[in-house]
């Protein structure tokens, strides 16, 4: 198989999730502030809205990426913005949804929420599997790449929303 043919691992829905020791509301109010989510995510430079009208479905971002010394732009389309329980985009140029679940934490009277953050793919397109196969080790690489870097943006937003 070649360098740049997706395999099981690059198409398989990623995952992550934590606790946060915080309500709900809180977490939304931190999480949907895209501006800061540079400061979670380690690939993430910068999230550009592209439309009027703030966070909302069929919003459009520009979203400004970096992993080591390679840059690439991504186009985003806001899917999902339902309030206090989840949002999600789909990246026109790679193929991958981003979706944030949050939901009361098992036992919770409202003090903690479960945060889960979900990356399927639906295709991964010719020009992503060539770029990811020039410059980011491969697809499957940066798919396990991509796990890890998500429980480390749960990790900040966690530290983020409690302090």
């Amino acid at each position: 198989m070649s360098e740049t043919t997706p395999t099981s691992r690059s198409m398989s829905e990623l995952r992550a999730e934590i606790t946060i020791d915080a309500p709900r509301q809180r977490v939304w109010e931190v999480l949907t502030d895209f501006s800061k989510m540079p400061d979670w995510s380690p690939e993430l430079l910068r999230m550009v809205p592209l439309k009027p009208g703030g966070l909302r479905n069929g919003q459009w971002y520009l979203g400004l990426n970096r992993n080591r010394w390679v840059f690439w732009p991504s186009r985003n389309v806001v899917t999902t913005v339902e309030t206090g329980s989840a949002v999600a985009w789909d990246t026109k140029t790679s193929g991958a949804s981003w979706v944030y679940e949050l939901s009361e934490a098992d036992g919770s009277t409202d003090a903690s929420t479960r945060v889960v953050l979900r990356r399927p793919m639906s295709r991964v397109p010719v020009t992503a599997r060539l770029f990811a196969g020039a410059f980011l080790g491969g697809v499957d690489h940066h798919a396990d790449e991509l796990e890890g870097h998500m429980h480390l943006t749960l990790d900040r937003l966690k530290t983020a929303v409690e302090s």
